[in-house]
């Protein structure tokens, strides 16, 4: 399964690189260019062999992007090929995102600053609900049609959702519990005993401060994530804002909009949390931790994805959580919508469920023009801070 030294590292390190820079708009983004690269431009993949990476990709925790883009740089040159992809896929969002940290969470920005931030952070809400209702239809097609299929699926999204606005860092807890839940129905309905399983989430650790604590939050976003950067969001709030205290809410809304706006995965989010915990360092402790799991779960488990995604408890587990997923990315909007402090906000996140929801616009033009809106309501003297 394995291919080594087809492609020079040199190769990988620029190819990988230029998506890195180039990739705004999420996983869709990243998936479109790497196909392009790797399978029509260079012909280094088959089209079957891409697909299975991406359905192997998705099995796993964590950004799913990062671990596709170290997946295909793997299949062609093995672990250094990984490693060098995955970083150079990564590093470009991470030093911009890093370098608007700065910008953004000085301890006295400019006024326009305080009002671009403001604008974005009002449409996250918006963006978190667009990524839930994209993940719908494909998770109801793998759900099935049947009507106690389709009563699972519901149950389990507004179990998902439920969590996100009220658990806060239990969250990853009740998308096990969803999974297993699914395994167990499975296995009734095949006429064989439900499957045992005990899994066990720490949400926090309250004796770490400091670094630990920074690279604890960081772990959790890396490893315990399922279906993508948004389902984290719950996750992180309640740890950098309420528990540790790093940041203010709105801090936390400006925080997600950089996620979005810079390329890469929404993963580098953490990265932000990090620098309002400890500086530059805290922010690139958080991001190692962060997509250290997608490194090692590529390299030391790559040439077992087929049998893990043969395995019909591995499915039913993800048949289950994908719904719950769902629940919690729509539900994290709830406490992105509440942290919002200002009138006029609460406009400019209307305008961006319109755009996003109903006209169906990129997610980058959404939250840049929201920061032009509260950059004019700066100007205008409406509050911002």
């Amino acid at each position: 399964m394995e291919r080594t030294g087809r492609v020079g590292l040199a190769t990988i390190a620029r190819e990988w690189g230029r998506i890195g820079v180039l990739g705004f708009g999420g996983p869709p983004a990243h998936i479109l260019l790497l196909r392009r690269l790797c399978v029509e431009r260079r012909g280094w993949l088959g089209p079957d062999e891409f697909e299975d990476g991406i359905a192997a990709t998705n099995l796993l925790p964590g950004p799913a992007s990062t671990q596709l883009a170290v997946f295909t740089a793997w299949r062609l040159r093995g672990a250094p090929g990984a490693l060098v992809g995955g970083v150079c896929f990564v590093a470009p969002g991470l030093v911009l995102i890093l370098a608007l940290s700065v910008l953004f969470l000085a301890g006295d920005p400019p006024l326009w600053v305080l009002g671009a931030a403001a604008g974005a952070g009002a449409a996250v809400p918006a963006v978190a609900v667009q990524a839930a209702t994209s993940l719908i239809p494909g998770s109801l097609a793998r759900a099935g049609r049947g009507r106690s299929a389709r009563a699972c699926w519901a149950g389990y999204a507004l179990a998902g959702a439920g969590a996100a606005v009220l658990t806060g860092p239990w969250l990853v807890l009740v998308l096990i519990a969803a999974g297993l839940a699914e395994v167990a129905v499975r296995a009734r309905g095949r006429g064989r005993p439900g499957a045992a399983a005990l899994a066990a989430a720490l949400p926090a650790l309250p004796v770490l401060g400091g670094l630990g604590a920074v690279a604890w939050v960081a772990f959790k976003v890396g490893a315990l994530s399922y279906g993508g950067g948004f389902v984290i969001i719950p996750l992180m709030q309640d740890d950098a804002v309420h528990r540790y205290h790093w940041m203010t809410d709105g801090q936390f809304l400006n925080a997600v909009a950089l996620g979005q706006v810079t390329p890469g995965p929404v993963v580098h989010t953490v990265a932000v949390v990090g620098y309002a915990a400890a500086g530059i360092g805290g922010g690139l402790l958080a991001a190692a931790v962060a997509f250290a799991p997608s490194f090692l779960f590529v390299i030391l488990g790559g040439r077992h994805f087929d049998r893990l995604r043969a395995d019909r408890r591995v499915q039913d587990f993800l048949t289950g959580a994908g719904p719950a997923v769902i629940g919690a990315i729509a539900g994290s909007a709830v406490p992105l919508a509440v942290a919002l402090g200002h009138g006029w906000q609460w406009v400019v996140l209307a305008a961006a469920l319109l755009r996003l929801a109903v006209a169906r616009k990129g997610v980058v033009l959404t939250l840049l023009g929201a920061g032009a809106a509260g950059v004019l309501a700066a100007v205008a003297g409406l509050p911002v801070a």
